[in-house]
């Protein structure tokens, strides 16, 4: 598997833990010419822009630590385009993180991680 195949297998292993947790998937791998934005669900009457990261151990450190500031910094100008060509101006909006510990089968819901 490449890179892009394993980020997709894990994407799918996050939207439906998510489902699970009642939110509803809007998009996956939403993109514009400014970035991506792995997983875009809703939960009650927020908007949610998900960035997933998987890990096999934190040897290169904790998934979430590379969600860096530019990372984020782009998530949130590609999340305004999406807002704008959804008119989705009615909504709260947050921003997760959701670590994935592949060796220990384990996941890590970051809620408002920036």
């Amino acid at each position: 598997m490449n890179r892009k195949q394993i980020g997709s297998k894990y994407e799918k292993i996050t939207a439906k833990f998510l489902q699970k947790k009642e939110y509803e998937i809007l998009d996956m791998n939403y993109r514009n010419v400014i970035g991506e934005i792995d997983i875009i669900c809703k939960k009650n009457s927020i908007i949610i822009f998900v960035e997933v990261k998987a890990r096999k151990n934190d040897k290169y450190g904790l998934p979430r630590e590379a969600v860096t500031w530019k990372k984020r910094d782009k998530i949130k100008k590609t999340a305004l385009i999406y807002i704008k060509n959804k008119d989705l101006y009615n909504y709260e909006y947050r921003f997760d993180v959701v670590e994935i510990y592949i060796n220990e089968k384990k996941i890590n819901h970051i809620k408002n991680a920036f």
